[in-house]
């Protein structure tokens, strides 16, 4: 018969049936028991009840089995193992399928069935959020400022209105206590405070180079040192107060300084115990900015500081380290000192003889300052050494030992070395050996004679030859009575001879200021005499020569210093003091 609209075998081609499979994790191709329609999208696919969306791109095609039938599934991704796979063919195109509106209830939903892209943008509103179910994780990121409620909370105690128009101090991070050992420096972190102690060296604080809005540093002078050793603040690219400075130091002592940063222009904005300013000079105390200038920095021995200045002190062998030099004028050379071991005292003869001993000569004085004089130097002071970017092996030479029986001549003291500067050793003292072999040692300064018999030479000093000369010759020993022992030499001043009745007093030595205050080197050993009338040691570490059965006295350590020559009937030398070797540069503005 006739019939209105489409025909009866395309909208009704078979009885509706269904397959059921069991995922194995591995498996993505399962064969049908019935044709599949011609659209994909008839079939109802679900897979532990969730509906599969039909496509390569999506869930599964359709496709021809092994003898060819369109009765083949192949999902793109296999199902977990046991899903429960279930196929539908209703038996007609499901485009005709109408649901009624409000049709579909919670029930025929599936678990875990509606995902999040199947919802639309800015669908779900604060009524469909359960009070209380937003946890911490959920949040992204801070809470911006407007965001919060003006209203108090309690931070550690302190109570803080949120949102009000005052600034908000609680909360700061406070650090460990930072101490200055001569070359600190210190990376800020945003939000914390840090207690600064400089009464040993200068600290350089660099800010933080990526700060957000309100981002807070601050500084406090612990010690209440910093006019002493400054701290540098170092703001990196970030503008300071508006202004393009980068560098500048805090050098009033105890200065609490706020450092806050607004935004690319401003950059940070400063507080200076708690007054704020609006620039730089109302800012800070002392109103001056460093410029970008550089000096040296390195480290080695054992470093202070004395203003503007470090002093790396080194009374052993070691190395000092130039990390880097700097830009500023003259800022590339370092002072120094460099004094060598002094000589070892001789021994007196055997028991019975009245005879003395000589002292040993000062160990070599070599001093260089920079053209800046910013210390008072010795009289034998030379132009500054320049550095570079390198490592210096330092020598610290050792005191020569004493005579360690009687009738025997003490040890020369051993070199002091910094880069080109050398400085020799003290010569030794001479024992009383016999005509012809009384003249003391040579050396940095000359070691003294023997007693025992005139026309006896101290050894040369400055030797071998430098300008400024390191050192002075022995005491002579021409006179009468004979039984005293020579004085070695000094630094600046030579043993004299002492036709009386006492031992030589020996050669003084150099003063200088390289550490900040006067310390005076390289004094000779005094001569040993047959009663109490003893030869001095020189002023800068020389030992005192022996009395009567008496040794010598050693010199001073780190001094350079001569020993002491002995006393007569078999008395000892002393040994020398060991050298040093100092450096001394500008580190700061």
């Amino acid at each position: 018969m006739a019939y209105i609209g489409r025909r009866p075998d395309e909208v009704f081609r078979a009885q509706a049936t269904h397959d059921t499979f069991t995922g194995d994790g591995s498996t993505v191709a399962f064969d049908l028991s019935f044709e599949a329609p011609d659209n994909d999208a008839d079939l109802q696919v679900f897979v532990d009840n969730v509906r599969q969306e039909p496509g390569a791109s999506k869930s599964y095609t359709v496709g021809a089995d092994g003898s060819g039938d369109i009765k083949r599934i192949t999902f793109v991704t296999a199902p977990a193992s046991s899903a429960e796979i279930y196929v539908i063919n209703p038996g007609r195109d499901t485009s005709l399928i109408d649901v009624a509106d409000a049709a579909v209830t919670t029930a025929k939903l599936g678990g875990d069935a509606v995902t999040g892209d199947k919802l639309a943008d800015d669908a779900v509103n604060s009524e469909h959020i359960t009070d209380g179910s937003v946890d911490n994780v959920h949040l992204a990121g801070s809470i911006a400022n407007a965001k919060l409620a003006n209203s108090s909370i309690t931070i550690n105690g302190t109570s803080i209105a949120l949102g009000a128009s005052g600034e908000i101090v609680a909360g700061t991070d406070w650090q460990a206590l930072t101490v200055a050992d001569g070359s600190t420096t210190l990376t800020a972190e945003a939000g914390k405070g840090y207690f600064l102690d400089t009464n040993r060296g200068v600290i350089e604080v660099f800010l933080p180079t990526s700060p957000s809005r309100g981002d807070t540093v601050i500084l406090v002078d612990y010690a209440g040192t910093f006019a002493t050793n400054n701290v540098i603040v170092n703001t990196g690219t970030i503008n300071l107060d508006s202004t393009t400075t980068r560098q500048y130091k805090l050098s009033t002592n105890d200065t609490i300084a706020e450092f806050i940063f607004v935004d690319s222009a401003k950059g940070y904005i400063t507080r200076i115990n708690q007054a704020a300013g609006t620039t730089p000079s109302g800012a800070f105390t002392d109103g001056t900015y460093d410029t970008d200038a550089t000096y040296i920095a390195a480290t080695g021995g054992t470093v202070t500081t004395d203003g503007n200045f470090k002093v790396h002190t080194f009374t052993g062998d070691g190395n000092f380290i130039v990390s880097s030099v700097g830009n500023a004028a003259g800022s590339n050379s370092v002072s120094y000192i460099v004094v060598a071991g002094g000589g070892g005292g001789g021994s007196s003869p055997s028991p019975g003889s009245s005879d003395s001993s000589g002292g040993g000569g000062a160990g070599g004085f070599r001093e260089g300052r920079v053209a800046s004089p910013h210390y008072t130097a010795s009289p034998l002071v030379a132009t500054g050494l320049s550095v570079t970017a390198t490592t210096f092996p330092i020598t610290v030479g050792g005191g020569g030992s004493g005579g360690a029986t009687a009738n025997s001549s003490g040890t020369a003291g051993s070199n002091s070395v910094f880069s080109t500067i050398t400085s020799t050793g003290g010569g030794l003292g001479k024992h009383n050996g016999g005509p012809g072999s009384r003249t003391g040692g040579n050396g940095g300064s000359g070691g003294g004679p023997s007693g025992g018999g005139t026309g006896m030479s101290g050894g040369v000093g400055n030797t071998p030859p430098v300008s400024p000369a390191q050192g002075t010759p022995g005491s002579a020993h021409s006179g009468s009575p004979d039984v005293y022992g020579g004085g070695g030499g000094g630094a600046t001043q030579a043993a004299t001879d002492n036709p009386g009745n006492s031992g030589v007093n020996a050669g003084a030595g150099a003063t200088t200021e390289i550490t900040g205050s006067p310390v005076a080197y390289a004094g000779g050993g005094g001569g040993g005499f047959n009663d109490s009338a003893r030869g001095s040691g020189g002023t800068g570490g020389g030992g005192n020569g022996g009395d009567a059965g008496g040794a010598g006295q050693a010199g001073t350590a780190n001094t350079g210093g001569g020993g002491g020559g002995g006393g007569s009937a078999a008395a000892l030398g002393a040994a020398g003091g060991k050298g040093v070797v100092i450096i001394r540069y500008k580190f700061q503005g």
